[in-house]
């Protein structure tokens, strides 16, 4: 299997002066996912976590919704010509009695995608097949203080991007700031997946005690997989998208951009955020 790190010899220039050295690289490799022998669709990840990301990408397109629904998660064998195990293609068989969807060309377009099908009908898609709507019980509310201090908490927690510069982290923390869980992957999605699949594999889901923080922009998808594992705030160190705000509002999440240092944005369900001063209107 792929390691999560790779050297490489590279030419430095630096103010005129010209090296070589050895540089780290994060690994990117393809992963099939299979659903009972069926390919689903193909995601381009960092190595490690792949039951979990196979898992948690499921729950994010509201195949499953609890533990108990998956049979098994294998590793099937490559596509080399000897039959050798690239550990590059995933099945998960799902448990009896659990219905498979019908997986269609549409389908794998709208999963793979980072935008899906456009506007009103992502909405829509996401509102009826999420189990586990955001919901506030008990009522999840936390202060702007509590916010501004996971960044660093994330960034302590990371194992790989200090070494590569080029992973993207997800992690889960608790109302009250305690670091739950991290992943790191090439792709800020995946890296969501493998929380979520870890999350369902320990059957902790919905989480809706949790706040989820991304290590660059939230995207609509980003906001999609928050909702469909039910958790009730999405915090990102960079900027949301439009259709991210509009589901965000629609589905009732918490949705914060911008989150550096003490400063923030707050784009909807601003109810969760305890703020002590009144807001001035722009």
């Amino acid at each position: 299997m792929g390691r999560v790190t790779e050297r490489r010899r590279i030419i430095r220039i630096r103010d005129g002066a010209v090296t070589t050295r050895p540089d780290t690289l994060v690994a990117e490799e393809p992963l099939e996912i299979r659903l009972n022998g069926k390919p689903l669709a193909i995601t381009m990840r960092t190595p490690g976590d792949d039951f979990a990301l196979a898992a948690g990408f499921l729950v994010s397109e509201g195949v499953i919704g609890e533990g108990s629904e998956v049979q098994s998660i294998v590793y099937c064998a490559g596509a080399t010509a000897d039959g050798v195990n690239t550990y590059n293609v995933v099945d998960v068989k799902l448990a009896p009695g659990v219905a498979v969807p019908d997986i269609t060309l549409e389908r794998n377009v709208y999963t793979t995608s980072s935008c899906g099908l456009c506007g009103k009908a992502s909405l829509d898609a996401v509102r009826t097949t999420t189990r586990h709507p955001v919901s506030d019980t008990p009522p999840v509310r936390v202060t702007p203080e509590l916010l501004s201090a996971l960044p660093d908490r994330l960034r302590e927690a990371q194992r790989v991007f200090d070494r590569t510069g080029g992973l993207h982290a997800a992690a889960l923390f608790s109302t009250e700031g305690e670091l739950l869980d991290i992943r790191e992957d090439v792709g800020r999605h995946n890296a969501v997946d493998k929380l979520v699949g870890r999350a369902l594999t320990d059957d902790r889901l919905p989480l809706s005690q949790a706040i989820l923080l991304v290590s660059g922009r939230a995207s609509f998808e980003l906001a999609q997989k928050a909702v469909m594992a039910g958790i009730p705030m999405l915090v990102a160190v960079s900027a949301p998208s439009s259709l991210a705000v509009d589901l965000a509002a629609e589905s009732g999440l918490t949705l914060v951009g911008f989150l550096r240092g003490r400063s923030m944005n707050v784009y909807a369900g601003d109810h969760r955020i305890a703020l002590e001063a009144s807001v001035a209107q722009g």
